[in-house]
């Protein structure tokens, strides 16, 4: 429920502006998405449609990182056992051997959540042949997508970037081990993992993982079906009905709405999901993933200084961002809760653009 004050009211305003300011023609839902939610200063706002279902990307890896933690703190996931204790030789054969030799035992669950593992990225790095799975997931959109369809791409045309924990890279490789390590040790299916242990206890109704679950809202039904998203722009090509939109799993596959990203923010880190220590071990920055993105286990942090020495002294948010210019942040000065989306691999600069003017605007209302 929105709060119906003075104070939201300006606020609404002006992000309202600051939003148009920032936005293009080729933002994926027309006007961006953004909700704000700051109870302790009285703000509680949206600009765009609140309950609209857009494609959240690499937000989703706060799911899998979040199920990762509580599986560890009920000690049914050792999150420093070799990898080769937890999924089948097959899945891994390949996806950690440097110079012939298969360092796969070396490689731990806190490594992938972390991107210290030294396994590619299917999604962004060079291939040894053939079309890359970006220009794959436009020239083949009604290919649906399997776990394992990803790893061997890894596999068969990738080689691993490091030794298991010597450097950070950002791999979505890692992410899809994760989601079968979390299979495995439940015997469940992932997409059903999220709706039982985050969408249905936090009331998330609108979200679901497209083409393998249905949203709580939309009753019972057959899952394989256009998800009726919003656009979701990759590059100039809207691909919001492609079922090649599979090729995202366990890394950020979801479909989701701000108010329910607003609900899990407030869950997660008003420690509703997790331990104070397991909350603290995610947020504890260990990389640098470029200059004023840190990334720490399953989650990142914005340092608004490194963007711009004019910005130094602004709070550190945490949380994630995706490719799409989606981004779901914690604010931890202000407890303020931010979700952003625009929907396009062309807005990412122009998003941040409007991070900082919230912030901007925070600080004011503070």
């Amino acid at each position: 429920m929105l709060l119906q004050t003075t104070t939201n009211t300006d606020f609404t305003a002006r992000l309202s502006k600051a939003v148009a300011q920032h936005a293009r023609d080729d933002s994926g839902p027309g006007t961006p998405q953004v909700a704000v939610r700051a109870e302790r200063l009285g703000i509680d706002a949206r600009v765009g449609d609140p309950r609209g279902r857009f494609h959240v990307a690499s937000v989703g890896k706060l799911f899998t990182a979040t199920i990762a933690m509580q599986l560890a703190e009920r000690g049914d996931l050792d999150l420093d056992a070799p990898l080769t204790s937890l999924l089948p030789a097959n899945e891994l054969a390949g996806l950690f051997t440097v110079r012939g030799t298969d360092h796969a035992a070396a490689a731990t669950t806190r490594q992938l959540l972390a991107h210290t593992s030294g396994v590619a990225d299917y999604f962004e790095d060079r291939v040894t042949d053939g079309p890359r799975l970006n220009r794959l997931l436009v020239d083949e959109p009604d290919r649906t997508w399997t776990p394992g369809d990803l790893l061997a791409v890894t596999r068969e045309r990738q080689h691993p970037v490091a030794l298991p924990g010597v450097k950070f890279h950002y791999s979505d490789t890692g992410y899809v081990l994760l989601g079968r390590i979390l299979e495995e040790r439940t015997g469940t299916a992932f997409h059903d993992l999220l709706h039982e242990r985050l969408f249905t206890p936090l009331g998330m109704d609108d979200t679901f993982l497209p083409y393998r679950s249905r949203a709580a809202n939309d009753g019972d039904g057959p899952v394989d079906v256009d998800p009726g998203i919003l656009p979701v722009r990759l590059g100039r090509t809207d691909i919001a009905g492609f079922r090649s939109l599979t090729i995202d799993w366990a890394g950020g596959g979801v479909a989701s709405t701000p108010d329910d990203l607003l609900a899990f923010s407030e869950a997660l880190h008003g420690g509703r999901l997790l331990s104070p220590a397991s909350l603290e071990a995610m947020t504890t920055m260990q990389h640098r993933f470029r200059p004023g993105i840190h990334y720490g286990t399953g989650i990142m942090q914005l340092r608004f200084g490194e963007f711009s020495p004019f910005l130094r002294g602004y709070p550190r948010p945490v949380g994630h961002t995706g490719i799409l210019a989606t981004h779901v942040f914690h604010d931890p000065v202000h407890d303020a809760h931010l979700v952003v989306n625009f929907g396009a691999t062309t807005a990412m600069r122009r998003s941040v653009l409007a991070i900082i003017a919230i912030e901007r605007m925070l600080r004011a209302a503070a």
